[in-house]
């Protein structure tokens, strides 16, 4: 069993896969079926699936990398869940530092013990909601890639991620479908947050019918200090909802 599709796809991003890559993909593979029939990580299992809606689909985000000038790049992936799309990416850029922030117990078990299967250096695991991890000096306001997958709203994914994001970093949700009215929705929000314009690049996977999109939302300003909330109160009400005073 070879990732084919997989390296077809990495290719068309320009991206090759080394042997050892492939290798460490087949193994996450592995990994990730054996121990969903203990616990819930995904719902998509089939090899054919898993090399394009997990892999493939995490990887794109290498499509922004060229928009950080820095070579010693530090990635944080929110609510990485089995590690996507944060541990993709750092098999694909082992130079990079990556952290995931995961609150599900039973997934942080799962991904500590892949990390040290797959022989990853440079990788920290949070077992924390983000509410909590963003009020964290030691990572607050540190990382130059904010990422996370279907994560939320444009909103409450903003209020979740750019307080981790440096001055002149970015944040990238990663969307699908049609999700304008979220853009429009979230503007104030994002401004509140110290975020700039938004900008997305849409993309077309090798394996996927629909085309994905990266939403990513430039770091200005400092994030003022009462954001993020406390727990789940960005997803109770979002920023969209609040006036005035309120964003004070």
């Amino acid at each position: 069993m070879k990732p084919e599709l997989l390296v077809r796809g990495a290719s068309k991003l320009g991206i090759a896969l080394t042997e050892c890559q492939q290798a460490q993909f087949l193994v996450y593979f592995e990994q990730l079926r054996t121990w969903n029939q203990r616990i819930n990580l995904t719902s998509v299992d089939s090899w054919h699936d898993v090399q394009t809606v997990h892999f493939l689909d995490s990887i794109s985000v290498s499509a922004l990398l060229e928009l950080l000038p820095r070579c010693d790049v530090r990635l944080l992936d929110v609510g990485t869940g089995a590690g996507f799309p944060g541990l993709p990416l750092k098999i694909v850029f082992p130079h990079i530092g990556v952290t995931l922030i995961e609150s599900v117990s039973k997934k942080v078990r799962f991904l500590r013990a892949l990390i040290d299967t797959l022989g990853l250096d440079g990788v920290d695991v949070v077992d924390m909601r983000a509410e909590d991890a963003g009020r964290r000096p030691e990572l607050r306001e540190k990382f130059d890639l904010v990422v996370a997958r279907a994560l939320a709203s444009i909103d409450v994914f903003a209020e979740l991620t750019l307080p981790f994001v440096r001055l002149g970093g970015i944040a990238v949700a990663q969307k699908k479908g049609n999700f304008y009215a979220e853009l429009d929705d979230a503007r104030k929000g994002v401004e509140v947050l110290g975020g700039g314009d938004y900008s997305v690049r849409w993309l077309n996977l090798t394996g996927i019918k629909d085309p994905r999109a990266l939403v990513s939302i430039p770091k200005l300003m400092v994030t003022p200090d009462k954001f993020p909330r406390r727990v789940g109160v960005p997803r109770k009400r979002p920023l969209r909802y609040l006036r005035g005073k309120e964003f004070d």
